[in-house]
């Protein structure tokens, strides 16, 4: 369908009373079989898939609101509203939902929800149908009117027909005329029943009203009008800032007219909402709810508006990256494009994906780029402002981004380099803008919000490109503020502890801590990148160097970071922290704390107590071993008595282990003597190979003559030869070139070793030990089944 007219977007209202966009395309009504009845049908213009199918239920109750909305409830909690490009195209549903309930499309709405209680008391009420009698619009009836607006508010038909009665004859007008005589007469009284009448006609929550009273002609009186709130003593001054002190700046001229005209509405709408009118009881605050989706739909209006227009746009971008534009001019146009995309926090996740990539094509993170590099502190506060809505909208596009640019660009001027710098020159003392840039960082160096595709790794590519160009740039300040003092030997030896360079600026304190925040997230999120980085540079013992910090926060960060690298239980960084002794500063600041029972205290200790529990041996034997005459006064704890008994276990573990392999050893040398005694001087390998095979045929034949008879001994001995021989001679061979290297091979296989060699090799000085041997062999019986194997 290519007519507009029912070109509409539908909307639920969700559990937060925000209006959700459900898609875009056209409405038609038609009869549905199998609702059985006229329904009300919208298909998507994208695919043709039914975004809306709602029977126009008798009882239901429409509502026409601005011209081009209508909104109903189809359950308790369930609100949908459609909104039309055009107003015929609604006026012609409206038409359409009203044949079908038999009513007036005069009217703005279809039914009335009526109260149990108004059920029951229906038949005294006269005449519904007629509109509520307003008294005469004078000055002497304003009590009177005052009265009529707020008894009806109880009742939502009542609510109804007075709103009818007020549109019907001009009403509000003439009671905004009065407003005016009021005044220049200063008559309080009556200047206080108009604030309870306008008070009371926008809580009838009437969209066509509201479109009377928020017009250009109507909307200062109103304001005017609910400035006199008897409560006060002294009226407020509203008029006088939204006239004044709020001023319209146009940064671009806006062409549009009824785009200003919007501007100017809604500002003062949100005015209205936000500020004179109080805040809603729990029983009011249905009362303003046209309120705020009026509210609600200008801006997404507005969004809409100035995003379809390029050419305003693409002037916005070109002047605020114009070296030549004015400071103020600047300063202007950052805050419009902030403003923008605070308006676009309205929009839905489609509408807001559309927007932001809109704001991408013209160029809003070269810009930024620019922007933030200024000298005027407001310029560069909105656009960090700017620069967040982009990163928590999304960070895959800032990362693809600043990827580009090394190649895009002849200069070293990184937009995430710029964000870093902002971040460490943040002139603020509370760090406010530093904190926000940090939290900013570590969405975009967060891998769980990386994306990993067939083609590319997100997550790689931007980590290389992250520690490759921007680490040292983070890393420069810590750097900086640990590097070893060069007058260090003119110190006396009592104050080499306390290092000279340790920063005691509260300011740079609080930075350091940022940056050790942002690299203790990197040590649990980046695995490779990090930890060639903190060998690299040395990265913990510069760390280390801030446990002597008279800022406890800071000694803390430094703390916390070593536990996330030992937490890792990475044997790679143990033998880096072993190698360089690093375990010293802490010690030692646990040593200075004394007896004070603080967070310090507690946080050394719980890193003992961790090594303990996980039993990382390594560091438990370094620390045992350097540092336990210092910690065994500790008492009040048995973390570093725990340590010292997981020491001392296993040292008898490896101390029993090193026993059992001697005494293996030890029985395997013996036998080992037998067959490397003449090996040296055996020089020819065949007298050897010969004797072997005699000796083994001997040993067999009495083998099998025990256990067959003689009659088949050597068929046996000749078959047996045959098998045994080849897994024997690879350590003959061996034997030739080195005795040493046949000791290795036998070594893992000892028992067998030794049982199948001491019948091969017959030495006659021997013949003692070789008849222990049999005696031996007889007392144990286990090696045989290995003998067999």
């Amino acid at each position: 369908m290519s007519d507009t007219r029912r070109r509409v977007k539908v909307y639920t209202l969700n559990e937060d009373r925000q209006w959700d966009d459900r898609g875009t395309g056209h409405v038609s009504s038609t009869f549905v079989e199998r609702l059985k009845g006229i329904s009300l049908l919208v298909r998507a213009e994208s695919d043709g898939s039914l975004l809306l199918e709602s029977k126009i239920s008798p009882n239901t109750a429409y509502q026409k609101q601005q011209d081009t909305l209508i909104v109903w409830s189809e359950a308790d909690n369930y609100d949908l509203a459609l909104s039309f490009q055009e107003k015929a195209g609604c006026d012609e549903i409206w038409e359409k939902i009203c044949q079908v309930q038999g009513k007036d499309p005069a009217l703005d709405i279809t039914q009335d929800p009526i109260d149990e209680s108004e059920e029951d008391h229906f038949e005294e009420i006269p005449e519904t149908t007629h509109l509520v009698e307003l008294p005469p619009c004078e000055l002497a009836r304003l009590e009177e009117i005052a009265d009529l607006v707020t008894s009806v508010l109880s009742s939502p038909i009542r609510r109804e027909k007075l709103a009818l009665a007020l549109m019907s004859e001009g009403y509000i007008k003439k009671l905004l005329g009065l407003f005016r005589v009021c005044e220049d007469l200063d008559n309080r009284e009556g200047l206080h029943h108009l604030y309870e009448i306008v008070r009371g006609v926008l809580f009838l929550n009437k969209a066509a009203l509201f479109e009377v009273m928020f017009s250009d002609d109507c909307i200062m009186d109103v304001v005017g009008c609910l400035e006199y709130d008897p409560a006060l003593v002294q009226p407020k001054r509203h008029r006088e800032f939204l006239t004044k002190t709020a001023k319209f700046k146009e940064v671009i001229p806006i062409t549009d007219s009824e785009l200003r005209q919007k501007i100017h509405q809604t500002y003062r709408v949100q005015y209205i909402q936000d500020i004179i009118l109080p805040t809603p009881s729990v029983f009011e605050e249905n009362f303003l709810s046209t309120l705020t989706s009026f509210i609600f739909f200008n801006k997404v209006e507005i969004v809409s508006m100035l995003q379809e227009d390029e050419k305003f746009l693409t002037e916005v971008f070109a002047q605020l990256t114009d070296e030549a534009t004015e400071e103020s001019k600047r300063r202007e146009l950052v805050n419009f494009v902030k403003e923008f995309c605070a308006f676009s926090q309205t929009l839905q996740p489609q509408n807001r994906d559309a927007f932001y990539k809109t704001l991408a094509n013209l160029g809003i993170l070269p810009a930024l780029e620019i922007v933030m590099g200024m000298d005027d502190l407001q310029v560069r506060a909105a656009a960090i402002d700017i620069f967040s809505y982009l990163v928590e909208f999304s960070p895959s596009m800032v990362r693809e981004f600043v990827m580009q640019e090394p190649q895009q660009t002849e200069d070293d001027v990184l937009l995430i380099n710029v964000v870093i710098k902002q971040m460490i020159c943040d002139s603020d003392p509370e760090l406010g803008g530093a904190v926000q840039l940090m939290g900013l960082l570590r969405t975009l160096i967060d891998p769980e919000n990386m994306l990993a595709s067939t083609n590319k790794t997100e997550k790689t590519e931007f980590l290389s490109f992250f520690y490759k160009y921007c680490m040292h740039v983070l890393t420069a300040p810590l750097l900086a503020n640990t590097a070893h003092d060069k007058n260090s030997k003119d110190h006396p030896e009592g104050s080499a502890k306390i290092n000279p360079v340790c920063p005691d600026n509260f300011q740079t304190a609080q930075l350091l801590a940022l940056i050790l925040e942002l690299l203790t997230f990197c040590v649990e999120h980046h695995t490779y990148h990090i930890k060639t980085y903190i060998m690299n540079k040395d990265l913990l013992r510069r760390v280390l160097v801030l446990m002597n910090s008279k800022h406890t926060f800071l000694a803390l960060c430094a703390l916390r970071f070593m536990r996330r690298i030992i937490g890792l239980k990475d044997e790679y960084y143990n033998r880096y922290i072993i190698k360089g002794n690093l375990f010293e500063p802490v010690i030692n600041a646990l040593l200075d704390n004394g007896t004070r029972y603080n967070l310090l205290n507690s946080a050394i200790i719980e890193l003992f107590e961790f090594i303990k529990v996980e039993d990382i041996k390594s560091l438990i034997a370094h620390i045992v071993d350097n540092f336990y005459k210092a910690l065994e006064s500790i008492e009040y704890v048995q973390t570093f008595k725990g340590l010292k008994g997981r020491y001392e276990q296993e040292k008898d573990r490896q101390s029993q282990k090193l026993n059992r392999y001697r005494r293996d050893a030890r029985s395997m040398d013996e036998d080992e003597e037998l067959w490397f005694n003449d090996d040296d001087d055996d020089e020819d390998g065949e007298a050897v190979e010969r004797r072997m095979d005699e000796d083994f045929s001997d040993s067999y034949e009495k083998f099998m003559e025990a256990k067959k008879g003689a009659a088949n001994g050597a068929n046996g001995a000749n078959n047996g030869k045959s098998a045994a021989i080849p897994p024997a001679s690879p350590a003959i061979t061996s034997s030739n070139s080195s005795s040493s290297s046949v000791k290795t091979v036998a070594l893992p296989a000892t028992p067998v070793v030794k049982t199948a060699l001491v019948g091969l090799v017959d030495y006659p000085d021997d013949e003692d030990e070789e008849e222990e041997d049999e005696e031996e062999e007889e007392q144990s019986p286990r090696k045989r089944p290995r003998l067999s194997s």
